[in-house]
Formats: C-alpha cells, sequence, structure tokens
C-alpha cells in the first residue's frame, strides 16, 4: 500500500489515466466508465477503476505541476505495476494553429523545471511520448474527428511565470501549447519501461486571450478523455 494513495494490491488497473484535477479525475469515472468505484481519497486526490469497452481502467488525480505528478506516478508504477499512463488535462494555446477546446496530442515535452536539471547534471533529457500510444491517438482523434494537434508541449514549473516574455522563445522553435506535467511523466515513464502520452485539451489561448469556465474545465472535455481511452485499450499490453 503506497503512502499517497493507498489502494490494495489489484485496486488499480494497468491502463491509467491521469488528470490534475481530482474532480475532473470523478468525472471521467462517472462519466465513462462502467461499475467505477472509488479506491483512494487520500489527500483529497481521488482515484477510481472502473472499465471501457469491458477493459478495466483507472482513472487518478495528480494535482497540479510536475513534483506533485511525480509522487503518484512513482508510486503507480513502483506499487501498482501500472504500464500505460496518460495524462488528460488543460493546456494553453501558444500557436494560432489551435483554438479554444482543441485537442493537443504531445509528442513531446520541453521543460523549464529543475527536475531533470537534478536528474540529469546538466545533461539536456528528450522527454518524449511513447510512439505506440501517440500514433493511436491520432488515429483515434481522426476517427472521432476532434479537431487536434500533434506537437511539442511546454511543461512550466509556474502557472504565473515571473518573465512570461520567455516563453516567446520556445515558441520559436515550434512549442504548441503550455502545461505542467507531461514532462516529469514522460520521464519516469521512460526510466521504468513503461508508456506515457499526454493529450489534453486548449483551456484558455494566450494570443487571442479566449478561456473557458473552471466548470467547463472540469466536466466538458470530452473529446480527449475518448481519444485517451481509445488509444489505451488499442496499445496492448505486456504480455
Amino acid at each position: 500500500m503506497s503512502t499517497h494513495i493507498a489502494a490494495e494490491p489489484g485496486q488499480i488497473a494497468p491502463r491509467v489515466l491521469l488528470p490534475g484535477d481530482p474532480l475532473r479525475a470523478r468525472w471521467i469515472a462517472e462519466t465513462f466508465l462502467e461499475d467505477a468505484e472509488c479506491y483512494s481519497q487520500v489527500r483529497g486526490m481521488l482515484g477510481f477503476t472502473g472499465t471501457y469497452h469491458g477493459e478495466r481502467v483507472s482513472v487518478q488525480g495528480t494535482g497540479m505541476g510536475q513534483p506533485s505528478a511525480s509522487i503518484y506516478v512513482n508510486e503507480l508504477i513502483s506499487e501498482y505495476d501500472v504500464q500505460q499512463l496518460v495524462r488528460v488535462g488543460s493546456c494553453g494555446a501558444l500557436s494560432e494553429r489551435l483554438a479554444v477546446r482543441d485537442v493537443v496530442i504531445a509528442q513531446a515535452a520541453a521543460t523549464d523545471s529543475s527536475m531533470n536539471t537534478i536528474r540529469f547534471q546538466g545533461y539536456h533529457y528528450p522527454a518524449v511520448a511513447d510512439f505506440g500510444l501517440l500514433r493511436h491517438a491520432v488515429e483515434a482523434a481522426e476517427k472521432a474527428g476532434a479537431p487536434h494537434l500533434v506537437g511539442t508541449v511546454f511543461s512550466s514549473d509556474s502557472f504565473y511565470h515571473a518573465r512570461p516574455e520567455l516563453t516567446q522563445k520556445v515558441v520559436e522553435y515550434g512549442v504548441v501549447a503550455v502545461e505542467m506535467e507531461a514532462a516529469e511523466i514522460y520521464t519516469l515513464a521512460a526510466r521504468h519501461g513503461r508508456r506515457a502520452l499526454g493529450v489534453m485539451t486548449v483551456s484558455d489561448h494566450i494570443i487571442t486571450g479566449e478561456e473557458t469556465s473552471a466548470r467547463e474545465r472540469e466536466q466538458t472535455f470530452g473529446d480527449m478523455v475518448t481519444i485517451a481511452l481509445d488509444t489505451m485499450l488499442a496499445t496492448p499490453l505486456p504480455a
């Protein structure tokens, strides 16, 4: 039983969705999963397991930011042997190719976090998605007819950045959206030989200023959830 999840062995499925918001975790479980049961309420960070098209799937809130996400991903992998981890969250658009409520499928994640700086002692590690999950996510988005863009995101440690002009530098190198967790999730998955992907919905547009409400961010981003679920089921688990 892990420190921050405290689920019993077998309560968590090998495929897990990772929303930052625990209330979004509950909404996903109640809306998309059958026979969903709550396995964790520790610190209010809700976790549920149910079935989707007959396959067991879990959804675990991770909180905001890479340090918080790191705690849950580490425990999901080391204590519960989770094989697939797909972040489903919100992001801010940095590209005119995106509109509010479009889906971003993150092929890679740049970051300003010190977590990888400390981990790699000066090396610059490329945090990239699992190709199998990425390929199936693109297929699922196309099948669903959901507006989407495959691109690199920027995983920032700061929501209210003290130097917002620095974000423009990564935009010049093709980054399409900003969020706060993907780089650490990708890095930990790679370290442990697991599959990870980020499928995110544009909740606000940095260029146009358009944004969604807190309730919309919690309960109306259904396209990304369907894409993520279909992606996981299309990707085989290890034998």
